[in-house]
């Protein structure tokens, strides 16, 4: 029987490979978004110990983000080049390296480089985040890409938007691990043992995960494509190439940059930017504006955490809201709820009395945990606009744009966000100005793209 290896997907249930195989994805995600959120948890600590102020800080805290846009780039390239599998071990393992390696960060001497002066030791530690963002960037695309690639059509959509959690689900972890683990080891042990911790990690992926038969097939390996093909499926297949409609546009295929691609990426780029300067300003920088406020480092890990938990359950009803009703509506509704919130938030948080009581510090989590589950909510119905939106021509390339753009706003809120918190002398006020026009800006979405995902009523109606 001659087919695609994805029309067999459709027509074969859900198999525990497939399952293993996205939960170990999901794990890889998981294990980034704890490297990646660690030095925003004990930044308190690591601030104290070089002594610097939050602005200068932010060198080291936006680093892991300059390196995650490189490596979303070039991580889709590497999987093209030797394979989802080794790709995503390779990006696991440079991560935990250089996750380990930041403990190594020891210099006072102040150095000046470009326009920027701190101690070496923030330098250094900048350096080693870099490292570590390449590896953050590679294997969020590879880890999608492979999990697309082994489940059907009717799972996967569902299943990218549930990998979306995976990073605020380590920010969750690591904020519940790391006050324990600077109490009981310091800071730098903190980054040694989530460091090699994430090294099992790697044996992991290289045990159990394989590269899907449709990828074999692009490259050519058709024999290994057909064996892999006949281990999963259990029958013997004539496996034909992967073909997509949406790969040409007037008889040619197009790419990212294509006219017709225009409004898509410029909604794209601004909401995916905007969404994600939200997002990093909060989960980088809420331990600091609250222990500055009273709360002490365990009590302000514990909110970031609450914000992890909210933002994974959003993060996946995100999905069944933009099916419902259209990718429009819920950018629209996610921008005005975003703005709210952040108004609230800002004068809570400015009206705090000097040493909070529980009462005040529960209102704060239970914000932080709202303000989390909607933007979190936006950042996931981005993925599945990008998925829907891009043609399969250049669907990976258009998916890498968007991580891009999300990255230049992350590297803005980890770098500016010490410094407007600086800038209010003790106040939060200019940092949640920002936020808050930010917010309003991630309405982009929903009056620029001209190509959203249609409300389900409308899309079983143009099938009829």
């Amino acid at each position: 029987m001659a087919t695609t290896f994805s029309a067999a997907l459709e027509r074969t249930p859900l198999r525990s490979f497939q399952i293993a195989t996205f939960a170990i994805c999901m794990l890889v995600l998981t294990c980034d978004g704890i490297d990646q959120q660690l030095l925003g948890i004990i930044a308190p600590k690591v601030i104290e110990a070089f002594s610097v102020d939050k602005g200068t800080f932010g060198i080291a805290m936006s680093a892991s983000l300059v390196g995650f846009g490189l490596g979303a780039w070039s991580g889709g390239w590497l999987g093209d080049a030797v394979g989802r599998r080794w790709s995503l071990a390779i990006a696991a393992a440079l991560f935990a390296l250089a996750t380990a390696g930041a403990s190594m960060s020891t210099g006072l001497q102040a150095v000046k480089i470009l326009w920027f002066r701190a101690p070496e030791g923030v330098w250094e530690l900048a350096l080693w985040r870099v490292v570590g963002g390449l590896g953050f960037g590679s294997a969020y695309a590879n880890a999608m890409a492979m999990t697309g690639e082994w489940l059907p059509d009717r799972w996967r959509s569902v299943a990218v938007t549930t990998l979306s959690v995976g990073t605020p689900a380590g920010g969750t972890v690591v904020g519940w691990l790391a006050p324990g683990l600077v109490a009981s080891y310091g800071w730098r042990g903190a980054f040694i043992a989530l460091g090699l911790a994430t090294m099992l990690v790697v044996v992991l992926i290289i045990l159990a995960l394989r590269d899907s038969p449709s990828f074999l097939l692009v490259r050519g390996k058709g024999a290994e494509a057909k064996r892999a093909a006949h281990r999963f499926l259990g029958e013997e297949v004539e496996l034909l190439p992967e073909t997509h409609a949406t790969d040409v546009a007037g008889g040619a295929p197009v790419g990212v940059l294509h006219r017709t691609n225009l409004r898509l990426n410029i909604g794209v780029g601004i909401t995916f930017a905007t969404c994600a300067l939200c997002a990093y300003g909060v989960l980088n920088w809420t331990t600091t504006f609250l222990t500055a406020k009273g709360f002490t480092l365990a009590q302000a890990g514990n909110a970031v955490s609450i914000g992890g938990l909210t933002s994974i359950a959003s993060s996946i009803a995100a999905g069944l809201l933009v099916h419902r009703y259209g990718s429009k509506a819920v950018f629209a509704t996610v921008s005005a709820t975003l703005v709210m919130a952040f108004i609230v938030l800002a004068w809570t948080v400015e009206h705090l009395p000097p040493v909070p009581t529980e009462s005040d510090r529960l209102l704060v989590v239970v914000l932080i945990g709202i303000t989390a589950a909607i933007f979190s909510a936006g950042m996931a119905s981005i993925y599945a606009l990008m998925t829907h939106g891009y043609p399969q021509s250049c669907r990976s390339a258009g998916i890498g744009f968007g991580i891009f753009m999300a990255r230049v706003g992350a590297i803005a809120a980890s770098a500016l966000g010490g410094w407007l918190l600086d800038l209010g002398h003790g106040s939060t006020v200019p940092y949640f100005a920002v936020l808050t026009v930010s917010a309003a800006l991630v309405s982009a979405c929903a009056f620029i793209v001209d190509r959203h995902v249609p409300p389900a009523r409308k899309a079983r109606a143009a099938l009829a």
